[in-house]
């Protein structure tokens, strides 16, 4: 179970070391010496853009999802996806751990059946992912969910929290879930929750308040596992159609785009720099947008008994996954445009952060 990535890290201490005292020899020769090692475990979240099976489901708005509707899809389609989306996540970091991702969050996803032939796929199947799902009343029949290896990850509880959005007629718009899942990463206590927030659909002020309702949920569960242990292991991963800069992220979570700012019962961003600089994991009128976020709490940053520590975060976007030509050309390739099949991956790329934990020093 444990993954070393001695050699870089040590390489890191080497320069520190050697820069405070002098390129000597005797320096090197000491440092050799104090080799320090560390496990690795990655985790993550992509949005699997409308992974529907082929079904036209009764009381479920998924009829173009068909051989017979507007997108014509089919079975040999459905399957390419499926090829595709595993070939990415089978890829992300496997150079630190050659198991990949731990665990990763899911969005856009129909149902169980099209999870249980992801984890199938060829490229991922070795993992043995194991699954948790739960229909949401989303009138489109998407859905979140979680898939893990059980040998890092061992659940011990989920559910999910409802999310509905109240129009302003005061009718009821039932969205996707929150869910939230207990457990323990490699025997630390961990709480997971993965979220799809409403859409920008019809402006971004105006539906600015159901994003922050979803932010709201994650908080309050956050803020009352932080009563019993403020130095607790929570992840806050999604499409949040919302940037790490909108109000549902940076008020009402209160996530903080400088480690050294946040306070104990706090979180951390790490993808507000990224997106500063121009990274994006979606693309809308020539204009990039990173929705796709995994925060972490105060905890990540400073954690007890030399616990897993947040290391780095990183937005996947090997060329493969972006489109080439086209009017789209620069944007995540993705599975449709204008309508029509064009055999891409998703519209989103996927993110995943780095976590270190002290096994040797």
């Amino acid at each position: 179970m444990r993954h070393s990535i001695s050699l870089g890290f040590t390489l890191f201490f080497v320069a520190i070391f050697m820069a405070s005292c002098g390129t000597t020899k005797k320096a090197a020769k000491a440092v050799s010496a104090e080799k320090t090692e560390y496990q690795v475990v990655h985790f993550g979240f992509y949005n699997f853009e409308n992974l529907f099976d082929t079904i036209d489901t009764k009381d479920v708005r998924d009829a173009a999802f068909s051989a017979n509707g507007d997108l014509q899809w089919n079975t040999p389609k459905y399957f390419e996806k499926q090829g595709h989306i595993a070939k990415v996540v089978s890829e992300m970091g496997v150079k630190t751990n050659k198991d990949g991702l731990a665990f990763f969050g899911v969005a856009e996803v129909e149902n169980r059946s099209v999870l249980d032939d992801f984890v199938k796929q060829p490229a991922v199947a070795k993992r043995h992912y194991e699954i948790v799902h739960y229909d949401s009343p989303d009138k489109r029949g998407i859905d979140v969910a979680l898939l893990y290896q059980e040998k890092y990850l061992k659940v011990l509880d989920s559910r999910t929290y409802k999310l509905t959005i109240i129009n302003e007629d005061g009718s009821e718009h039932p969205t996707r879930d929150v869910l939230y899942v207990y457990g323990e990463l490699l025997g630390e206590p961990i709480h997971i929750m993965v979220n799809h927030w409403p859409s920008r659909s019809g402006g971004e002020a105006r539906t600015r308040k159901y994003r922050n309702d979803g932010a709201a949920i994650c908080k309050k569960i956050s803020d009352s596992i932080m009563v019993d242990n403020p130095k607790a292991h929570i992840v806050i991963m999604g499409d949040l159609n919302d940037d790490p800069v909108s109000p549902s992220v940076k008020k009402v979570l209160g996530a903080k785009e400088n480690k050294d700012k946040v306070k104990s019962k706090g979180f951390y961003n790490p993808w507000v720099k990224p997106y500063k600089n121009g990274q994006g994991t979606l693309a809308y009128r020539d204009a990039w947008s990173l929705f796709d976020q995994v925060i972490l709490s105060e905890g990540w940053l400073a954690p007890k008994n030399n616990g897993f520590k947040f290391y780095k975060a990183h937005v996947y976007n090997p060329s493969y996954l972006i489109q080439q030509v086209g009017q789209y050309r620069g944007y995540p390739f993705r599975t449709f445009a204008g309508g029509k099949y064009i055999g891409g991956y998703s519209d989103h790329f996927p993110v995943y952060v780095t976590t270190i934990r002290k096994t040797r020093s």
